[in-house]
């Protein structure tokens, strides 16, 4: 069976082809960086323009790629939420205009759920039960995960995401736009022992996240920095370094609250801030003294992706009814999802 993804949830514009029995076949992205550096952050509707601008291109170049004829397809999966709604549509029009050409299902396929399958397209496969670390610029939290579409949230952010932050964090400091790499690259300059920020949230019992205060922490630093006119580059440097720690440190702590309320010893991390490092080291390390296991997709596959929107509609092909409307969901939480009863593959 093969599946055409189509992922256009934000500032991405991802396309690719997964066969079940071949696997990935394609994956191309285009990237909207460029576009919205001037901005210092993502414009919605320069983003919807742009998905609609190349995501036909983008289709093109697969199926000449992998040597197909879109009739070949056996469905077009594309991100209906969450996500910018203008975004979203664009995405939406192109697959259900030409799932009606050619005479094949589409199938709507959530952002986040795209991310935590992510780690199925690797060699190593994470086996089910498994708690799950969700992360991006729009998304924190924390899953219980017993099957395809049988999700528990165990706690979220109540106010901006992790990404967010890292991404408002490295705005306030200068540093330019997208923020997450740019202060991860920083950081590694910064010393370890100048700055002191807080854990937020972990001096209490629960799951949730808060990494708001966190970034106003940052500011208040930075403008005492101003004020003390000691704001060189070891200095921000230095804030970028406390920035990440605390952060990274958060999700560490709540990571192993998840694992020890469920019993689990599996870890799953994705989203785009699964592919910072120290993120990456700090929770490779919890997993060991646990005698446990971690898993993430590789660099490409934690920031939005067509691969991960072909996958999950592959494992959802049986699954979803197949309405021609152009409906998308900006706001949708992953615990509305159905049950998938089938063995990724």
């Amino acid at each position: 069976m093969k599946i055409l993804g189509i992922e256009t949830s934000c500032d991405d514009t991802g396309v690719a082809i997964y066969d079940t029995d071949d696997g990935l076949l394609v994956n191309l992205l285009y990237s909207q960086i460029k576009t919205h550096q001037e901005y210092g952050g993502v414009v919605p509707e320069l983003a919807a323009r742009d998905h609609l601008r190349k995501t036909m291109p983008l289709v093109d170049a697969a199926l000449q790629e992998a040597g197909l004829d879109g009739r070949e397809l056996d469905a077009i999966a594309y991100t209906k939420g969450p996500g910018l709604a203008g975004a979203l549509l664009a995405g939406s029009g192109v697959a259900k205009g030409l799932a009606y050409g050619w005479g094949i299902p589409a199938i709507g396929i959530h952002h986040m759920e795209g991310h935590l399958l992510a780690p199925m397209l690797e060699d190593n496969k994470p086996a089910f039960p498994f708690v799950a670390l969700l992360v991006s610029g729009g998304h924190t939290l924390l899953a219980d995960v017993q099957g395809i579409g049988e999700y528990t949230i165990l706690g979220q952010s109540i106010d901006d995401a992790v990404g967010e932050a890292f991404d408002k964090t490295a705005k306030m400091l200068g540093l330019g736009y997208p923020g997450g790499p740019i202060l991860q690259k920083t950081a590694k300059k910064g010393k370890p022992d100048r700055f002191k920020f807080p854990r937020p949230m972990t001096n209490r019992p629960g799951l949730d996240f808060s990494f708001s205060g966190l970034k106003t922490f940052a500011l208040t630093c930075k403008q005492k920095l101003e004020a003390d006119d000691v704001l060189d580059e070891q200095a921000v440097a230095d804030v970028a370094y406390a920035f990440q720690e605390a952060a990274v440190d958060t999700l560490k702590i709540k990571c192993e609250r998840a694992l020890q309320q469920t019993g689990n010893k599996r870890l799953v991390i994705a989203g785009g801030v699964s592919a910072n490092q120290r993120l990456r080291e700090i929770l490779t390390d919890v997993m060991k003294q646990v005698n446990g296991e971690v898993f993430y997709p590789r660099l490409e596959f934690c920031t939005d992706n067509g691969a991960m929107i072909a996958y999950a509609g592959a494992m959802r092909f049986s699954e979803q009814d197949q309405e021609l409307g152009f409906s998308v969901k900006p706001r949708w939480s992953i615990d509305e999802l159905d049950a998938v009863r089938k063995t990724p593959s």
